[in-house]
């Protein structure tokens, strides 16, 4: 994993010397590798972008930001990704006793699940497809109820044991949902 990021999301300076730390980041990155059980789900679909939204089929998401972002793309990437639920299990051991601990498992699972998104990212492009920015529901003016329907398009719930909670929360915790605009389709 990527020591540097790790730091980052801990808003250390990458340049630390804390040997304590490191040690720390060390022993959490060995348990986080020991944990995960990646799974990632992605489609590609003909889209149509306007102003203000984006339309996959009937299906419709309103965001301005989201269709800048895709603006000219005539493809988009829809996807899930998730470390699985024994990463939740790792940070509710640690959670009550050592909260140090369980910062930096955080700082670890964030830098992971960035880790699986890249790797998807890097499939796509060894495959051709120049890509855009990712962006997800909750990013600005895309709603977090909008992965109902992200769930809905792709079925993340059968496919990968990805669900939702009553407020649009993911389960497993560390997991991520976006769009991938493709520019050359």
């Amino acid at each position: 994993m990527n020591k540097a990021e790790i730091l980052r999301y801990l808003r250390t300076s990458s340049k630390t010397d804390d040997e304590k730390l490191l040690s720390l980041i060390d022993e959490c990155c060995n348990e986080v590798n020991d944990c995960v059980k990646p799974k990632t789900l992605h489609r590609i679909f003909d889209c149509t972008v306007t102003d203000s939204e984006l339309k996959i089929g009937d299906t419709v998401f309103k965001s301005k930001r989201l269709a800048q972002n895709l603006n000219g793309c005539r493809k988009v990437c829809v996807f899930g990704a998730t470390l699985g639920t024994e990463c939740d299990r790792l940070l509710r051991t640690y959670a009550p006793t050592d909260i140090t601990r369980t910062m930096v498992l955080q700082a670890c699972l964030a830098s992971k699940i960035e880790e699986v998104c890249d790797a998807l990212e890097n499939e796509l492009k060894s495959q051709g497809y120049s890509l855009r920015q990712r962006y997800s529901p909750g990013y600005f003016d895309l709603d977090i109820t909008e992965n109902k329907k992200v769930f809905k398009l792709i079925d993340l719930t059968k496919r990968i044991g990805l669900t939702l909670t009553d407020t649009c929360q993911m389960v497993p915790t560390k997991s991520v949902t976006a769009f991938i605009g493709i520019e050359n389709d």
